[in-house]
């Protein structure tokens, strides 16, 4: 079985983990209001999704 002979350090460790990052959020407009929205999701702003009334949202 392999074993490191050395401790790597922080800073290898860190430079080797430069692109292990979350990604940004897909968002995009929603057609009917122009909120950003998740795609293939209801928008929580107007609850409309492809054109079609799916939730009731309360008005503030």
């Amino acid at each position: 079985m392999a074993v490191p002979k050395k401790r790597v350090s922080k800073q290898r460790k860190r430079k080797r983990r430069t692109h292990f990052k979350a990604e940004e959020i897909a968002t995009q407009a929603c057609p009917r209001c122009g909120d950003p929205k998740l795609p293939h999701r209801v928008c929580p702003t107007c609850g409309y999704y492809r054109e079609e009334a799916v939730v009731e949202v309360e008005v503030d």
